[in-house]
């Protein structure tokens, strides 16, 4: 894990912004290894600021004492247009099953998210084999635009992490005009969009502590037990030859 000081994050209240108490929301039985969080963006683009969101988020996530990977869409095969077993789809799996929580960022393009995001989503199955990569893992979504502010791209998110039986915490982040937002060496500027940004990374954290441990018993579900016990039963009960 990549150790982050207040040094840099330049930007930053250094009063106003405090460590989790992680000993609040977990509990003295619960693993206590650092949140193990992936972040997604959905632009290949040279001057990507669903990337440079990206990376703001994760440095401030380390500092909230997380242990952050972002993947690199770059070279990610569309949906069904290659095996599983490609590299970039390997990868992507992996880190979805290595993850307890996620961050999505997203352009908004034709009012909607990019190909890029939505592709990235698509790979990552509700089930692999009796694993869900996602079920029960928290994720906090935000997107950039190129003009004014909109909602579109998190909204769709919001709906696509529900599908993904994700929780999704309830703060959010939309950036407009992103190019204006960014100085020179691709550091956020200070503004209350940027303070959004952080408190959506903070509740992210304290989400991720108080659930990760609950979450087999949060998604154990009435339907799942009773088609397993039709499962049993047929199994037992079988014929006698």
């Amino acid at each position: 894990m990549t150790d982050i000081t207040l040094n840099d994050l330049p930007n930053i209240d250094a009063d106003s912004l405090h460590r989790v108490d992680y000993a609040a929301l977990a509990g003295p039985d619960a693993p206590h290894h650092a949140p193990r969080i992936l972040v997604l963006y959905g632009s290949l683009r040279e001057q990507s600021y669903s990337r440079l969101v990206a990376e703001e988020a994760t440095r401030l996530l380390q500092w909230f004492g997380c242990e952050v990977k972002i993947f690199n869409p770059a070279d990610l095969p569309l949906p069904d247009n290659a095996d599983a077993d490609h590299p970039k789809v390997h990868e992507l799996r992996g880190l979805a099953e290595w993850s307890e929580g996620m961050v999505w960022v997203s352009p908004e393009r034709h009012g909607a998210i990019t190909s890029v995001m939505k592709a990235q989503i698509d790979w990552i199955p509700l089930s692999l084999g009796a694993v869900r990569p996602t079920q029960g893992k928290t994720l906090a979504i935000m997107q950039v635009c190129g003009g004014s502010q909109s909602f579109n791209s998190v909204n769709q998110l919001r709906i696509l992490g529900r599908w993904m039986r994700m929780v999704t915490i309830p703060n959010q982040s939309s950036v407009p005009k992103a190019f204006n937002e960014f100085d020179e060496n691709g550091r956020m500027k200070p503004s209350p969009l940027y303070n959004r940004i952080v408190d959506v990374c903070e509740e992210l954290v304290k989400f991720t502590w108080l659930t990760r441990h609950h979450s087999p018993y949060l998604t154990n579900r009435y339907s799942e037990r009773v088609e397993t016990a039709e499962e049993l039963s047929r199994r037992v009960n079988q014929p006698s030859i």
